[in-house]
């Protein structure tokens, strides 16, 4: 299904990406007010605070509810911002939009959930406003483009995703993994659907918002969504990833927005000799499957087993190290030749098989 979108048509600042900024929660009126003030005096022009927070587990704080919508309001009339919060039901939505919320975003957990988005989606029928769906917690593309698509299915042209990482077991350098490849092929199979960078809930550390956000500019996405609190540590929700006003300010000013446009003559030359280099590595993969084959009738005639371990030990340890001294990552080459090697023990398990 080909997505029906038009513009998001909100506003921007000079030489700055799309910026959505705000708090993760709506706590007080005079928190709200106070981040907001001060946002605005940056040149945010979109304002963001969760009122309705879905936790992990129960005896958190959920958020204030429709008692914060007002405040919400408030940053509206006095400073001139557009403000959205995060909806997850259908009573969400009708409180958000009886408020006049300028633009809603579906949670990680919500999108992950097809009878939730749909439900979403029947409840925003008739609406004419932006809607960013945030990718599902586990990483799966297909789950993230259903939800895009049952929303777009609603009648909603405006609407963009937003990337905020993948939950893992692991405790990494990240609070959720980028995966980055992840939205690079949801842009490759949505071209005209903008990408929103969630830096804090990728990072979860305050320390990487700036790098998180500079990688995204360097792919291209079309802005970012990041929380920001007017006293971070005395955050009531994710104090740690939160950055004050300023630091918002300071980060935003030193991002390099790269340009996106079509390519320059000499930029064609260059990728023309990837595409040579890619034509040349496909020959040799297909004559390394050859022999492939070639060993596969040998272990036929004389019944050895398919996979040999302690050769595929030695394969990996050995291309990994002479990656390390071309330049490139162990583990990037070790991942490539651990797909090739599950090739070939496929197409010698085909060959020995055939009657």
């Amino acid at each position: 299904m080909e997505l029906n979108l038009k513009p998001l048509n909100l506003p921007g600042s000079d030489n700055r990406p799309l910026v959505i900024a705000g708090p993760c929660s709506a706590e007080t009126e005079e928190q709200v007010m106070e981040t907001a003030k001060a946002l605005a005096n940056k040149g945010i022009k979109i304002f963001r605070a969760g009122v309705w927070k879905p936790r992990t587990k129960p005896g958190g704080f959920e958020g204030m509810g429709e008692e914060a919508l007002p405040w919400l309001q408030r940053v509206k009339q006095e400073t001139g911002m557009l403000i959205g919060t995060e909806v997850a039901t259908p009573k969400h939505v009708e409180a958000a939009l009886n408020a006049g919320l300028d633009m809603l975003w579906v949670g990680a957990r919500t999108s992950a959930n097809p009878f939730a988005v749909q439900e979403l989606a029947d409840s925003l029928k008739g609406v004419d406003i932006p809607v960013f769906v945030k990718n599902p917690v586990n990483p799966d593309i297909e789950l993230w483009i259903g939800a895009l698509e049952r929303i777009n299915g609603a009648g909603i042209t405006r609407l963009a995703a937003i990337h905020r990482g993948f939950s893992s077991i692991d405790q990494k350098l990240y609070r959720n993994a980028p995966m980055w490849h992840i939205p690079i092929e949801l842009h490759r199979r949505c071209p005209n659907l903008p990408i929103i960078c969630d830096p804090s809930h990728i990072g979860g550390r305050r320390d990487l918002i700036a790098p998180l956000s500079q990688q995204a500019m360097d792919m291209g996405f079309e802005g970012l969504i990041v929380e920001s609190h007017c006293n971070p540590d005395c955050a009531w929700s994710d104090a740690n990833q939160q950055v004050m006003p300023d630091v918002l300010n300071f980060i935003l000013d030193r991002l390099v927005v790269r340009n996106t446009k079509e390519s320059t003559e000499s930029l064609n030359i260059l990728r023309q000799q990837i595409d040579e280099l890619d034509n040349r590595l496909m020959e040799l993969l297909t004559k390394r499957m050859r022999i492939s084959r070639e060993i596969a009738a040998y272990k036929k005639e004389h019944s050895m087993a398919v996979v040999q371990t302690a050769r595929y030990s030695e394969i990996l340890d050995k291309r990994a190290a002479q990656g390390v001294l071309c330049g490139m990552d162990a583990d990037f080459i070790k991942s490539i030749y651990e797909h090739i090697h599950e090739e070939s023990v496929r197409q010698q398990m085909e060959f020995m098989n055939k009657q």
